[in-house]
């Protein structure tokens, strides 16, 4: 199982935590035995054991089976649609869309995949709340980051956007970068939100509600 880049420093922050007090525990177990300070390590190395289970588990990256066809496009995140309306963008698009939101629970994969072949155009870093990212005004008001994305179907724009625990999001693109369908692009770590914005005409194939995995379920299509 790959894990993304992102997950080290917390894997190895809870493990070293794990593997220092199982070796205090084991060393000094004659003078911490049945002591506040042995029940302490004990406590420590078991939540430090299943923290890192934890890290390995949130950050996992499996490989997906990217779809093939034209005028697809494939969620960019895994988690569940909260939200599909047509909507007025006015910051990068200014044009009629359809916005799709999908809401990440911190048991989904948070790395973040490009719903289709495109050039970035644009990338935007906007600070703000941590409020829960399940709400609709989260999308606004919280940190988040935007990336516009010119495609053969005209421009798209993926914003991920941080959540009550969520606190940080990464891309790893840049503008000039070339990205095709279901490419890695970034994370957000812990649960979170991400929103697509997609041309007025495209025909949406999923529904409030639906499980969606990012880079393999089909969430739209151009109509022909």
């Amino acid at each position: 199982m790959k894990i993304a880049p992102e997950g080290y420093p917390f894997i190895f922050v809870s493990l070293t935590a794990a593997i220092l007090s199982a070796i205090a525990l084991f060393y000094f177990h004659k003078i911490t035995d049945k002591t506040y300070l042995g029940y302490f390590l004990i406590v420590i190395t078991i939540i430090s054991f299943i923290t890192s289970l934890f890290m390995f588990y949130f950050f996992r990256d499996p490989d997906r089976n990217i779809p093939v066809g034209e005028g697809l496009f494939v969620s960019p995140a895994d988690g569940k649609i909260i939200l599909i309306k047509d909507v007025y963008e006015k910051e990068f698009l200014r044009s009629n869309v359809k916005e799709i939101s999908i809401f990440m629970s911190p048991l989904n994969v948070h790395v973040n995949r490009t719903p289709c072949d495109g050039k970035v155009i644009e990338v935007k870093y906007s600070p703000g709340k941590y409020m829960a990212a399940y709400k609709d005004e989260a999308s606004l008001k919280n940190e988040n980051i935007a990336m516009l994305l010119e495609g053969n179907y005209g421009r798209i724009l993926v914003r991920q956007v941080a959540g009550f625990i969520a606190r940080r999001a990464v891309c790893r693109v840049k503008p000039g970068d070339i990205l095709n369908r279901g490419e890695r692009y970034g994370i957000i770590k812990f649960s979170s939100r991400l929103d697509v914005f997609l041309p007025e005409d495209a025909e949406i194939k999923v529904k409030i509600g639906d499980t969606v995995k990012a880079g393999e379920t089909v969430i739209a299509k151009i109509k022909e």
